[in-house]
């Protein structure tokens, strides 16, 4: 999963700008390179709570590049995340293991409070005993 947030490094890296007054040169570096694990780590651990991935990148980054090079560090962060998310859908096992070490867990509890140590399903993160909790989160906004 790291190559997704690489590339976005790559990419980027050679329109970052150091501020001026910077005692230590690389830091604006480290710091863009850190914000895009962030992102594709949280992408990949928790894609139901993570709504606009590209948002929040950009809204990370887009201080350390000159305002005419914006709209291309913000067009460069959607095409990656893009390509991340769609990984995602395709491979979301191997995405959430390549990032944590582990197998996914269902979001749910059991009824002693511990974690189910269940596989999800790919596409809400509840295993087939606890799908009606996916089922009653899809009803709780209509209700409001």
């Amino acid at each position: 999963m790291y190559q997704f947030s690489r590339a976005i490094y790559r990419e980027l890296s050679p329109r970052i700008v150091e501020p001026a007054h910077t005692t230590t040169p690389g830091r604006s570096q480290t710091a863009v390179l850190s914000a895009c694990e962030n992102v594709i780590t949280r992408l990949a651990t928790e894609p139901h709570y993570f709504a606009h991935p590209a948002r929040t990148l950009f809204g990370d980054v887009r201080s350390y590049f000159s305002m005419c090079d914006q709209i291309y560090v913000l067009n460069v962060v959607t095409r990656y995340l893009t390509f991340a998310q769609q990984y995602l859908i395709e491979h979301p096992a191997e995405g959430y293991a390549a990032i944590s070490g582990a197998p996914p867990q269902c979001r749910a509890t059991t009824r002693k409070g511990s974690a189910c140590q269940r596989t999800p399903l790919p596409h809400n993160g509840y295993c087939p005993s606890h799908q009606h909790l996916a089922d009653t989160e899809d009803r709780e906004p209509l209700a409001a």
